[in-house]
């Protein structure tokens, strides 16, 4: 079985969408994020921008192989907005992203149902209006070597389109690379017979 070495993302912030049931407003959003940190900052905002608003619910998952994901109905009724929230982001399948429906209540109750329906097309006219993009996974190493190998590392880079995230390159070297788990073993190959020169896996 092939590794699956991609996921899907929105790269920014998608635009603002409008959902009307029965007077009901549902304000859909697609932020990109990396951390439960970020979601907070953005969920503040959206507050403040909609301090009329009755609930601000939403969905959100991180993560390529460890995936964390977390959804809030926000005073809504069990599993009515948060759940639906996230389903669209299982179906789109994408990851890294924060979806946020802001609810201005019309006087009319739509009922669990109505609440379901509502919640999940804000959610995803939100992922339509976003630009998905598809990225690779990749794992990251430092190459650590004295400086009389730089051309032997620098050439192996060169050959197999690494990536390079940092470099120090003094008497003792160091090169952060971020490569392809697809190509993972083959890199780590290339590199094993050279016995001087150490290369490491970093904790992304």
């Amino acid at each position: 079985m092939e590794t699956k070495d991609t996921y899907r993302t929105i790269t920014s912030a998608g635009e603002e969408v409008l959902f009307k049931d029965r007077n009901s407003k549902f304000f859909g959003y697609a932020f990109p994020i990396s951390s439960e940190e970020e979601t907070k900052q953005i969920i503040e905002t959206l507050k403040k921008q909609h301090h009329s608003a009755r609930h601000w619910c939403y969905a959100w998952q991180t993560g390529t192989e460890n995936i964390r994901y977390r959804t809030n109905d926000d005073g809504e009724p069990s599993n009515s907005a948060g759940q639906p929230i996230y389903g669209q982001i299982q179906s789109f399948d994408v990851t890294n992203v924060l979806l946020i429906v802001v609810r201005y209540f019309g006087g009319v109750k739509l009922g669990v149902g109505g609440l379901i329906n509502a919640y999940r097309t804000a959610a995803q006219l939100a992922l339509e209006a976003s630009e998905i993009v598809e990225k690779t996974i990749n794992v990251n190493y430092l190459i650590a070597f004295e400086y009389k190998d730089i051309n032997k590392v620098m050439r192996i880079i060169k050959e197999n389109n690494l990536t390079i995230t940092n470099q120090e390159l003094e008497l003792d070297c160091k090169i952060y690379i971020s490569v392809r788990k697809k190509i993972v073993n083959k890199i780590k190959e290339v590199f094993s017979p050279l016995y001087e020169i150490k290369i490491e896996k970093l904790e992304n």
